[in-house]
């Protein structure tokens, strides 16, 4: 009996422990399948929808623009974005700017979509160039684009506002021919030419109506978003930016001569601000803001040379100078224009030191006004001189540089009044004297004095030195005419 149970024991052993193994191998394998690789990118894929990183372009399109779109590329490649919307509301702005920006698109490797948006916004001038470069364009109901013709401007750059040549017809149209073109004519047809075919080369990359495109720029042409979508201008018109996303899901575009299909559906949405850096270059890029710290930064380094070791008027002057000049550097500028501006300063600067009348400052300030009128000499928006800060900055130099200046370097010239340097060079009475040392009368003040030459009571004398409390003093010279009396 005892042997029967054993084996019946060792039995239902055997058949428990297989059963227990057979356990523990299938939850191994399980989370073996698990940890793949496979079945983790699964997941992945699954819980992330994708980024599309949203950037605004708002205002004039200048060199600070230029700089946050460069930047926001940048986070988008680090960022794996699927791709990027520029959300467009823009009047126009510098061809620099525009070129700049045009190049990231165009090399990007992430596909661009730009979006006018919202309702009521445009994309004028500049923005027309982006929207023609970019792989979708789009636009929201209520928007517009077009005005692109270029407008010249001295110094290099051009920037893009409206107005167009009456004269001239789109693209396989008659062209008046003037007889006798002026030099400024045969400037602007160029300017015209060539933004016609760097307009016409978008156009083509994406398949979009190249004609209207020469229309815009040779005649300042607008189109409203409806009709942009019928006349095969841009892709797509959407009331919101999900609402795009999810009807361009699928579209095949030309990313760097390569077809891709975008992937948009569901992608969440990030905007990237702009930088303290890109402010601060907004800020300074204005023309008026330049003109300003320039002017300070001039007056605080005649400041700090006429007072030297103030510290701080050469500190902030330099400092100011230096930001407006780079300012100056990344705009388009017409130097002969700077010019007059350093001229204007100079002459206004030369009046306080030789007094001409008035005709000197006012000369400067002439030379000043026409300079600062001619320096940009762009109608773009957001990069005009201002004729109420032309005003309020000739008449701040005008009034430091005849009234100030003046009034500092008369302090300067003036005799000092207090301390060592006071007493040097006055007159004063001998009181009592015996040898080469007695006691002089000076200020109201009775001082001890030292002399090689010999004195007497009531003998007026000069001041030397001062070592002390002991002055050091020298006969004055008897006046021909008591040399006369004496005789």
């Amino acid at each position: 009996m005892v042997e029967g149970s054993e084996k019946r024991q060792r039995c239902s052993l055997v058949g428990i422990l297989p059963a227990r193994w057979l356990g523990l191998v299938s939850l191994c394998l399980g989370i073996l399948l698990t940890a793949t690789p496979g079945a983790q990118t699964t997941d992945i894929a699954q819980s992330d929808p994708g980024l599309a990183l949203v950037l605004r372009i708002e205002g004039a399109i200048g060199p600070a623009t230029a700089a946050y779109v460069q930047k926001g590329f940048g986070v988008a490649r680090d960022k794996g974005a699927r791709v990027i919307v520029l959300s467009m509301d823009t009047p126009g702005g510098l061809d620099t700017a525009m070129r700049d920006i045009i190049r990231q698109i165009l090399s990007s490797p992430v596909p661009v979509i730009s979006y006018v948006s919202p309702s009521g916004a445009r994309a004028a001038s500049a923005g027309t160039y982006i929207l023609y470069a970019s792989h979708i364009a789009a636009m929201a109901p209520g928007t517009n684009l077009g005005a692109a013709t270029p407008v010249a401007i001295g110094g290099g750059g051009l920037p893009f506002s409206g107005g167009g040549d009456e004269k001239a017809k789109p693209h396989g149209g008659d062209m008046e021919k003037p007889e006798a073109p002026a030099n400024e004519d045969v400037m602007k047809a160029k300017a015209v030419n060539d933004a016609v075919a760097y307009i016409r080369s978008l156009a083509d990359l994406h398949g979009r109506n190249a004609d209207w495109a020469e229309t815009a720029v040779r005649e300042a042409a607008s189109l409203s978003s409806r009709a942009a979508l019928e006349q095969g201008v841009i892709d797509i018109v959407s009331p919101s930016l999900a609402k795009l996303l999810e009807a361009v899901d699928g579209r095949t575009v030309n990313l760097n001569d390569e077809a891709f299909t975008l992937e948009t559906a569901g992608l969440e949405t990030e905007e990237l601000e702009p930088d303290w850096r890109s402010n601060f270059l907004a800020a300074i890029t204005n023309p008026n803001v330049a003109l300003i710290l320039m002017m300070i930064g001039v007056y605080g380094l005649i400041f700090e040379f006429m007072n030297p070791g103030a510290i701080y008027p050469g500190t902030i002057g330099a400092i100011c100078l230096i930001t407006g000049l780079y300012a100056l550097g990344t705009l388009p500028v017409n130097y002969a224009g700077l010019a007059l501006i350093f001229l204007g300063f100079a002459l206004m600067i030369a009046e306080a030191f030789a007094p001409s009348f008035g005709i000197l400052g006012i000369g400067g300030a002439a030379a000043f006004v026409l300079g600062t009128a001619i320096m940009f000499e762009a109608d773009a928006p957001g990069f005009e001189i201002s004729w109420s800060i032309i005003a309020t900055v000739t008449g701040a130099s005008l009034l430091f540089t005849l009234i100030v200046l003046p009034m500092v370097i008369a302090s300067q010239r003036r005799r000092v009044a207090t301390g060592r340097e006071e007493m040097l060079d006055s007159i004063a009475e001998v009181q009592d004297w015996s040898g080469h040392e007695g006691h002089v009368f000076v200020h109201g003040e009775r001082w001890k004095a030292h002399s090689e030459a010999p004195l007497s009571p009531q003998d007026k004398v000069r001041v030397t030195a001062m070592d002390g409390l002991t002055l050091t003093v020298h006969p004055i010279s008897p006046s021909p005419s008591e040399e006369s009396g004496n005789v």
